[in-house]
């Protein structure tokens, strides 16, 4: 029983999510918390899965948020797929327009740095960063928030 129970979401976070769509005073019983656990974690396996698969034949060993959102289209659920590709592109926007902001702080620090360096007679030297790659996340929200 831990092996599955390894494998599968945490109940409370299941909970959790089931509470935000239901009204305050509603109830949610420890056997659909579990019911909604196992189709929860096994809908993620079989969309990963497919997602897998592709990486696989294409020779590739990391599953993207791409991958995920072509896995939904291919298994039938296009509707998730257009919401998560919208997700999707939203959340790359705001880690570019994060990272830009950034690198534009670290760039005025070490304009500032350089100046007092320069005033005290010491040697400038140049700073330059790589954007990070954005890692993908997931939340869930009430309706479509497009």
């Amino acid at each position: 029983m831990d092996d599955e129970q390894d494998r599968l979401l945490p109940i409370a976070n299941v909970g959790r999510i089931m509470k935000q769509i239901l009204p305050p005073s509603a109830k949610i019983s420890k056997e659909a918390k579990q019911t909604m656990q196992e189709c929860a974690t096994e809908f993620i396996s079989f969309v990963t899965g497919e997602a897998s698969d592709k990486c696989h034949k294409e020779n590739r060993k990391t599953v993207n948020g791409d991958d995920i959102c072509w896995a939904l289209s291919a298994l039938g659920f296009d509707n998730c797929a257009e919401a998560i590709v919208r997700y999707l592109h939203k959340y790359r926007e705001a880690e570019r327009e994060k990272a830009i902001s950034q690198n534009k702080a670290t760039s005025s620090q070490v304009k500032d740095e350089e100046s007092s360096e320069n005033k005290s007679g010491q040697p400038a030297h140049q700073q330059t960063e790589e954007a990070p790659t954005p890692v993908l996340e997931f939340s869930v929200t009430k309706g479509d928030e497009s």
